[in-house]
């Protein structure tokens, strides 16, 4: 039995970096999320897991290589880009950019004005 897609990306689109990236839906209700809530923008549906309660809330911009996954949350101005992934329990948020390489995860929290990479 296939499980129910936690969101789905919708046509509201914006171009952000050269890059298309899609406003996110939310199809059932999980953590703080409400079924047909909607989130932050992705260019794909692998930068953010369908398992797990990890959600891209308001402006936050999910693009590249980069996962979101775990019960990570991504919002405010927050972006995660190139190979990076965001994971466990970690928090990004503020106008925090987190890319390269870089991973964070557990319980950790990236926000103000910081840059994780490499």
């Amino acid at each position: 039995m296939k499980k129910m897609k936690k969101y789905e990306l919708t046509t509201n689109t914006i171009v952000h970096m050269g890059r298309t990236l899609y406003q996110i839906k939310a199809l059932k209700t999980f953590a703080n999320v409400i079924a047909g809530d909607l989130g932050g923008y992705v260019e794909t549906e692998d930068n953010l897991l369908q398992y797990g309660d990890a959600w891209v809330y308001g402006d936050a911009k999910v693009y590249g290589n980069a996962k979101v996954c775990g019960d990570a949350l991504v919002y405010d101005n927050a972006e995660v880009y190139g190979n990076a992934k965001v994971c466990g329990d970690a928090l990004v948020y503020d106008n925090a950019e987190v890319y390269g390489n870089a991973k964070v995860y557990g319980n950790a929290k990236v926000c103000g004005d910081a840059l994780v990479y490499d």
